[in-house]
């Protein structure tokens, strides 16, 4: 399977023609927020594709353009506090927004983002016991707290997002929110079994569904979870 990931930065080369042939092998498109809806109706339009995606907190409640008003990308799924299965299986959720740090929207205090993450532990008890794993992809806007992100309010990471991926341990923990200008920053970081990456801009990984499933049955490391960044 193979994923791209995008947040943040909108790019000349995600929003042109050459789309079709860069990621014509692409099957599932995952958006970590802060991108403009008409962006993200775009790319899953021209790949033909799914698109699961969350808010970040400089998103709009609503956006206009020439195909009219809409409060979300257009054939989108939003995972905000939702666990979702895709056709191919896989066991998504997300979490939206970042830190309260002025009176914008999707912003909430650490005590919001720990309700909303154990609002998703029963369904994630769920998984287990109906597929054999809890979760294989989280997907946030904010990265968690002392993994790829800043000391300022608003870029602080989530302590219930760190909980989440200790606990359960899914295979990806996808988030955005940290920008990224230099060669040498850090993208991914792993935490136990989960890779954790920043997908500023765009970033491709390659999943190995069954592999996945298969080292959770055996107790191995994550050998599903393989990424290339470009």
């Amino acid at each position: 399977m193979k994923i791209l990931a995008v947040s943040d930065q909108e790019l000349g080369l995600i929003y042109s023609p050459q789309i079709k042939n860069r990621f014509r092998d692409v099957d599932l498109v995952i958006g970590c927020g802060d991108l403009p809806y008409y962006y993200l109706e775009y790319i899953i339009s021209t790949l033909d594709v799914p698109l699961y995606f969350v808010r970040g907190n400089h998103a709009y409640p609503v956006e206009f353009g020439s195909g009219g008003s809409r409060s979300a990308p257009w054939g989108g799924v939003d995972l905000h506090r939702r666990l979702v299965r895709d056709e191919s299986g896989l066991l998504l959720a997300g979490i939206e927004g970042c830190l309260q740090y002025n009176a914008g929207l999707y912003q909430y205090e650490q005590l919001d983002m720990w309700w909303m993450v154990f609002s998703l532990v029963p369904g994630l008890l769920i998984n287990k016991m109906r597929f054999g794993r809890f979760l294989d992809i989280f997907v946030t806007h904010a990265s968690p707290w002392k993994i790829h992100d800043l000391e300022d309010l608003p870029h602080r990471g989530i302590k219930a997002f760190r909980w989440l991926v200790q606990v359960f341990q899914p295979a990806f923990h996808l988030h955005g929110h940290i920008h990224l200008y230099r060669q040498d920053a850090v993208r991914e970081t792993r935490l136990n079994r989960t890779r954790i990456i920043n997908t500023f801009g765009y970033q491709e990984i390659t999943f190995d569904l069954d592999a996945w499933m298969d080292s959770g049955r055996q107790g191995k490391k994550n050998p599903g979870a393989k990424w290339r960044a470009e």
